[in-house]
């Protein structure tokens, strides 16, 4: 089947007339909601926890409270990895996303780097500013008193700073670069190994401005918190986004498919996956000082699975279900819906042997070496379920008979040698 999708964003399963759509519509986006809703919370209450080691570890630094906040961390990323699906179709979420999970970012920007890493580049100039070691500097001609780093500062003067995405200096990958520091490793085993003494008070302190640096770690996480209490506010009952899904079932449906589309194609199979393959490049892992990337794709596709069943199960354990896309497509076409199924299963049995390799010693990092021909597959097995189970989405998308979804495309998927330009 020839692919719909083009660079950038591309218009799919456009059919001609009026949607009829099976009378659970309604329901199906109701939970939708729902599901949102739980996932957003869950990942307030992660950060929450996260919060508190962040608070451990400042008031005692240790190799052991450093710990404690890495896998606070890490159990974070859980459920908010899920809410990815949510993007793209629900611009509530697209226009916010930035600020929570920006990436890859010039760390340089945050705080002490490696000599390797260079100082400021034609694209960015403040690539080596290093906030947490100055209390004042200049930012597009204007003196930034940063002699407290709060999170009105990280929010209001430095991410994104002159216009530069590069800059990322809010949200969960410049706390994962406070925690864990740089992966200098490269193809290597390794995440990135900042020592706790970075945190140290007085004479034990590494690496300079120890009080800075937790005053910069704390603020980050309180305005990860602040930002993920506002999402959550937003999918509660009377909450905008979920009035905008549920206000018209056709576009909500569409609101979904869009999701899953371009989660499933673009942004995972391209910009996340195939992308740092070709490359060989472990800078385009989505967590690359953690080296958690390969937990980050599999809830991704987690993510995309449990919106198409209506199934979330919480970090509580509680289950988060109701009528479900799969039960509107299987009551109009159901062998169309156990191909849906069938392909999501195969993306979750790839994305779960990468995940199973990584956790047993084989790192992402690894994966990505040029010649490394059982990574390659992997990563690959992954990519090609995403794309496969993009089509079946396209032939949902035209089951449904809706209008002018505009799913993100990759240049690593549909023009490969731009890659190289």
């Amino acid at each position: 089947m020839k692919s719909l999708f083009m660079v950038g964003a591309s218009v799919i399963g456009m059919v001609s007339g009026s949607a009829v759509l099976a009378n659970q519509s309604a329901d199906v986006l109701t939970n939708y909601a729902n599901i949102a809703h739980a996932k957003y919370e869950d990942s307030l209450i992660t950060a929450r926890a996260l919060n508190a080691a962040v608070d451990a570890l400042i008031a005692a630094p240790s190799a052991e409270t450093l710990g404690a906040a890495k896998e606070a961390w890490i159990a974070a990323r859980v459920p908010y990895q899920q809410t990815e699906v949510y993007r793209f179709g629900n611009a509530i979420v697209d226009d916010w996303e930035g600020k929570v999970n920006a990436w890859p970012l010039d760390e340089g920007l945050i705080d002490y780097v490696d000599a390797s890493y260079g100082g400021p580049t034609d694209d960015n100039e403040y690539a080596a500013l290093n906030v947490i070691a100055n209390s004042s500097f200049n930012l597009g001609g204007k003196t930034i008193d940063a002699a407290e780093i709060t999170p009105a500062l990280l929010e209001g003067d430095l991410h994104e700073a002159d216009g530069v995405e590069a800059n990322v200096a809010t949200g969960y990958h410049a706390i994962e670069f406070l925690l864990w520091g740089q992966d200098l490793n490269g193809t290597e085993a390794g995440a990135g190994n900042r020592p706790w003494t970075d945190f140290a008070n007085g004479d034990a302190c590494t690496g300079g401005h120890c009080d800075r640096r937790a005053e910069y770690l704390k603020a980050a996480t309180e305005l990860l918190i602040s930002d993920l209490e506002w999402m959550t506010a937003q999918w509660a009952e009377g909450g905008e986004a979920r009035l905008a899904v549920v206000a018209d079932e056709t576009r909500g449906l569409s609101t979904i498919l869009t999701g899953m589309g371009s989660l499933s194609y673009g942004e995972q199979a391209g910009e996340r996956m195939r992308l740092g393959l070709m490359l060989n490049d472990p800078e385009e892992e989505h967590d690359c000082f953690s080296d958690n990337t390969h937990n980050s794709h599999f809830y991704d596709g987690k993510g995309i699975q449990n919106v198409y069943l209506g199934t979330y199960t919480r970090v509580n354990g509680e289950l988060v279900s109701g009528a479900s896309l799969s039960s509107l497509v299987a009551a109009k076409n159901a062998d169309l819906d156990a191909e849906m199924r069938g392909k999501l299963d195969a993306t979750m049995s790839a994305l779960g042997a990468l995940k199973d390799a990584a956790d047993n010693g084989f790192a992402y990092d690894q994966m990505l070496a040029r010649g490394n021909a059982e990574g390659e597959a992997l990563i690959m097995a992954g990519v090609n379920g995403l794309v496969d189970q993009t089509r079946s989405i396209e032939r949902v998308v035209q089951e449904l008979k809706l209008d002018g979804i505009e799913v993100e495309g990759s240049d690593s998927l549909d023009n490969p040698s731009a890659v190289f330009e």
